[in-house]
């Protein structure tokens, strides 16, 4: 079993409630300090502690994960880990958290972080080069984002009963990243696709092809698309189908959206075309009720040993005071409904401890 996650975002406000946090100071057009998106969730859903412990973020979600044991534990981390007061030039809003607190990251036991993001590099290269520095020290591995093209073209390769995951990242500009965040021979930054072409797809799966070994199961996250709304644009679906049918990806893992979207059974393999936010700090900020932002998925895939989905189990949370919470009957069931709605080969049920059970459909 394989975790996955949409946006964890563990900077700015979530930064500023924790043990270890950096200068408040962003240049947003909205808003100049951190602190303000803290004051926000508070005048909302109440109080919320200062100096909080490594697990508080995690809230309820650290005791599912505990019983439920996925061998490797994956998120998309939003944030650079950095101190660097240099923001890049021109960029709208700011995510970084101090290097100390990815003791955040091992509290919950994550193995990799997925760095291809609009994100990653907002306080500039030297940000994103000591977020890999902070993230590998902790021993975090890391995909997507590197000091050079090699780097964030390389896998995050994880030993399993049978053979290896292999964890491919990259990001594509409809979610914001600019062109020249883009990893090149000798420049840092991200895997950045030039499009979503068949071209750009059949170069992908080849290189992923190539890393393959009997028993790999390989996992490509992929950070696309606006951030609300339930369309799937036709470029990403084929995008997704095509390496699935190339024998490249056994799972396509899309985030960016701020909310989950629709998940699809291709071929026995599973496609989520936007896993939504985990963790962020928008707790306060309306406009967007009718996505119920507040509320999230941890995907939880069981993949066999030729790649093909055995089950699926999704964990419904809500974010309240910066803190993951379970899911109230109510939300759980608007969850299902929208799963039910949106997605294509898969049957839903709530298993008898209140989580999500995604079986194929027969």
């Amino acid at each position: 079993m394989i975790m996955l996650t949409g946006d964890v975002m563990l900077g700015r406000g979530m930064d500023q409630i924790l043990r270890h946090s950096v200068d408040p100071v962003i240049h947003e057009p909205y808003m100049h300090s951190a602190t303000g998106y803290v004051e926000l969730a508070e005048e909302k859903n109440g109080p919320i502690p200062r100096k909080a412990a490594p697990d508080y973020v995690w809230g309820d979600a650290l005791a599912l994960l505990s019983r439920l044991d996925p061998r490797v534990r994956i998120v998309n981390l939003e944030t650079a880990v950095t101190t660097s007061n240099r923001p890049w030039p021109g960029k709208g809003i700011q995510y970084r958290m101090h290097p100390a607190n990815v003791d955040v990251l091992a509290a919950a036991r994550i193995d990799c972080a997925s760095l291809a993001n609009n994100h990653v590099l907002d306080w500039s290269r030297d940000g994103l080069l000591e977020t890999l520095d902070s993230l590998h020290k902790a021993g975090v591995k890391t995909a997507g984002a590197g000091v050079n093209l090699a780097q964030a073209a390389a896998p995050a390769i994880f030993e399993v009963p049978g053979g290896r995951v292999l964890l491919f990242a990259m990001a594509d500009e409809s979610s914001g990243v600019p062109p020249s965040w883009a990893a090149q021979v000798d420049r840092a930054g991200v895997r950045l696709l030039p499009d979503l072409s068949r071209k750009i797809t059949l170069q992908i799966a080849r290189e992923i092809k190539a890393q393959r070994k009997a028993g790999d199961r390989a996992i490509v996250s992929i950070h696309w698309g606006g951030n609300w709304g339930y369309a799937v644009s036709d470029e990403q679906e084929r995008f997704a189908k095509t390496l699935i049918d190339a024998g490249a990806a056994d799972v396509v893992h899309g985030h960016s959206s701020h909310h989950p979207k629709r998940i699809e059974l291709y071929r026995g393999r599973p496609i989520i075309y936007g896993a939504g936010d985990l963790i962020n700090d928008y707790e306060g900020i309306g406009g967007y009720e009718e996505f119920r932002p507040d509320l999230s998925l941890i995907y939880l895939p069981a993949l066999g040993t030729s790649g093909e989905l055995e089950s699926m189990l999704l964990l419904p949370m809500r974010m309240e005071r910066f803190r993951l919470n379970r899911a109230s009957a109510e939300e759980r069931d608007w969850l299902l409904r929208l799963l039910e709605k949106q997605s294509r080969g898969f049957r839903f049920e709530i298993t008898p401890d209140g989580l999500i059970a995604a079986r194929p459909q027969r």
